[in-house]
């Protein structure tokens, strides 16, 4: 490691080994929220940068024709992407997409290498994340900030340190089997999803087996699944022998502390959960508050929280031991699996995303009456108990997936600083990745 070099980014662009840095484009060419559209080119924001690629799932799109009149800001596969503006620090790779390119938004940042033989993409992406950079980078921002900022021409000044080829090969190498690790789980952790979900949303939503009866159709599961549901409606419209109750009823809605409250004062400290933690799943910037809160507001991995204002959603924690923050709710139940209800959140969510998008004020959010105007369709007995190993199973997978991720993501966090510095070797960084595989 000691033929590592210091370098700029300015000196980088002068040598021919990266292309000047580029953002997205600012003012009138600015594309407005009218200006999105279901399918198209994806217009990239910080918060489309997540563990290191975009996220084309839940990113915005613009129509081609549109974008193709703008001035600046197209990104491709390879380019490395780093958030510049508000929420700054976030880093990605575009990975291969089916889209010509991808398109930025003023607060994101591309850096495309040009010279691969002199600099690798993928150790670009991973000095980007290094905890120097990330500090350099957060203080010349004015990290800490709303108003958190480096433009293009301050972004030249900043440092970069450069191995030696072989060895942005290596480190590249390691620490990508554990990314695409993480990345397969994430892709399976899709699929399971989407088969819980629909296996839920028939059997307890649309009551397709019942249906199936009732019209004389084919049984479509196992027999001793199949005989399992009733052959009819009731006169309310439920398989008969199934009630519903106000979803409120079928568990507890623990509203979280207003932490502030609970400042840290000695060497031991709790990670505020807080909206931004619940949806990126770490603590790192997290406020430390005191541990001394009531044990009910401690939140343990594969706790059932669901954000109730701001951006609403539903998950099962993958992070560290914390603290509940007021507008989260931990759900528990006494009744039911956590897979139970989170499924029936999941099915009202989009209705709670609308009614906290039409409130008129900055942090739009849903009320106590609306879990209460909403219902859920509860089974028999042993119907839920083979729910439990269908579905339930389902849940449990996604949810050691998650846990097995979240171990590697620990291990590659520890493995980037000493690669880079050279305090651990190549062989010993690669022994531990396959002890861990």
């Amino acid at each position: 490691m000691s033929e590592i070099f210091l370098t700029t980014v300015i000196d980088l662009v002068n040598a021919n080994i990266i292309a000047p840095p580029m953002d997205g484009n600012h003012g009138e060419a600015h594309p407005k929220s009218e200006d999105y559209v279901s399918d198209g080119i994806p217009f990239i924001m910080a918060s489309d940068l997540v563990s290191g690629h975009v996220d084309f799932q839940k990113c915005k799109f613009i129509q081609k024709n549109i974008a193709d009149t703008l001035r600046k800001g197209f990104a491709y596969p390879d380019d490395v992407l780093l958030s510049h503006k508000a929420t700054i620090g976030r880093i990605a790779i575009v990975q291969k997409n089916p889209y010509p390119y991808v398109m930025l938004t003023p607060q994101v940042t591309f850096y495309r290498v040009i010279d691969k033989t002199k600099l690798l993409p993928h150790f670009l992406r991973y000095y980007f994340e290094t905890k120097d950079f990330q500090e350099v980078f957060s203080a010349w921002a004015g990290g800490g900030s709303t108003r958190s900022y480096l433009g293009i021409t301050a972004q030249l000044k900043l440092p970069i340190f450069i191995p030696p080829l072989h060895t942005q090969t290596a480190i590249s190498s390691i620490l990508g089997s554990l990314d695409d690790k993480i990345d397969l789980n994430r892709r399976t952790n899709e699929t399971l999803e989407a088969m819980a979900q629909a296996m839920f949303r028939d059997w307890f939503v649309d009551f397709g087996p019942t249906r199936a009866k009732m019209a004389g159709e084919a049984p479509y599961l196992a027999p001793e699944l199949w005989e399992l549901f009733p052959d009819r409606l009731d006169d309310e419209g439920r398989p008969e022998g199934w009630k519903t109750e106000p979803l409120d009823e079928t568990a507890t809605f623990l509203n979280g502390l207003a932490l502030q409250k609970y400042p840290a004062t000695g060497d031991t400290s709790l990670p505020a959960i807080k909206i931004a933690q619940l949806r990126s799943e770490n603590t790192e910037t997290a406020d430390p508050v005191s541990p001394d809160i009531p044990d009910d507001y401690i939140v343990e991995q594969n706790d059932l929280l669901f954000s109730w204002s701001g951006s609403l959603l539903c998950k099962f924690w993958n992070g560290q031991r914390g603290a509940l923050n007021q507008h989260l709710f931990k759900v528990t139940s006494k009744r039911f699996e956590p897979w139970f209800i989170y499924e029936w959140i999941q099915f009202y969510m989009p209705e709670f995303q609308a009614i906290a998008a039409a409130k008129a004020t900055t942090m739009g959010h849903i009320q106590r009456r609306h879990l209460t105007e909403n219902l859920v369709t509860i089974p028999s007995a042993n119907i839920m108990q083979a729910a439990n190993k269908a579905i339930g199973s389902l849940i449990v997978q996604i949810q050691s997936n998650n846990g097995q991720s979240r171990t590697l993501a620990q291990l590659r966090d520890l493995l980037l600083p000493k690669l880079m510095s050279g305090e651990i070797s190549i062989r010993d960084a690669e022994k531990m990745v396959k002890d861990a595989a």
